[in-house]
């Protein structure tokens, strides 16, 4: 397979930044992490040590490195508030396709932030890295989720079934895919 470095992109919105992490989001990200509530849909558990928020900054970097993909922290441009963050992964120069993930805080919940970053980070994908298809799953209990997908025009593919469990919780995902001809930025 053909690899790249894929430089982490800062991108602006009309009400957000996304910018590569710094170690300084530590804390943040551990916060967000740790939040049971936050994390119910979430394919594996909260959080309960700080170093794993290191970890996270490790792939992070490792991301970008390998030239496999982009996590990116989303803050509010007005004060630099930390929201969440979203990631293009698995990218596969030959199959033109990767994986989009996004997660975000409470406060960030019901603003159309996720969309707006999601939207921002396809189009920097879709105009640099030639995709043909970007893939995304949602627990299928996490409907806000869903319509997330849905407003970026992904179209839901199909259900796997029973593909996390989850401290002993059994859960389905829904499929989604969003093909560049169907891309609307």
């Amino acid at each position: 397979m053909t690899r790249m470095s894929l430089p982490t992109p800062t991108l602006h919105t009309a009400r957000l930044r996304l910018r590569p992490f710094d170690d300084a989001d530590a804390d943040d990200l551990f916060a967000l992490h740790s939040n049971a509530h936050v994390l119910r849909y979430w394919d594996s558990p909260p959080w309960t040590e700080p170093a794993r928020a290191a970890r996270f900054l490790a792939v992070c970097r490792q991301l970008a490195e390998e030239g496999t993909g982009a996590r990116l922290a989303v803050e509010r441009g007005a004060d630099g508030a930390f929201l969440g963050w979203c990631t293009l992964n698995r990218w596969n120069p030959d199959y033109r396709s990767a994986s989009l993930g996004y997660c975000f805080g409470e406060a960030a919940w019901g603003h159309g932030y996720a969309t707006e970053a999601g939207r921002a980070l396809l189009g920097w994908a879709y105009e640099t890295l030639d995709l043909n298809r970007v893939q995304a799953e949602a627990d299928t209990r996490n409907v806000a989720s869903a319509r997330v997908l849905e407003k970026l025009g992904f179209v839901r593919e199909g259900t796997l079934r029973e593909d996390c469990i989850v401290n002993g919780d059994v859960s389905d995902s829904w499929v989604y895919g969003l093909l560049r001809r169907d891309w609307q930025p």
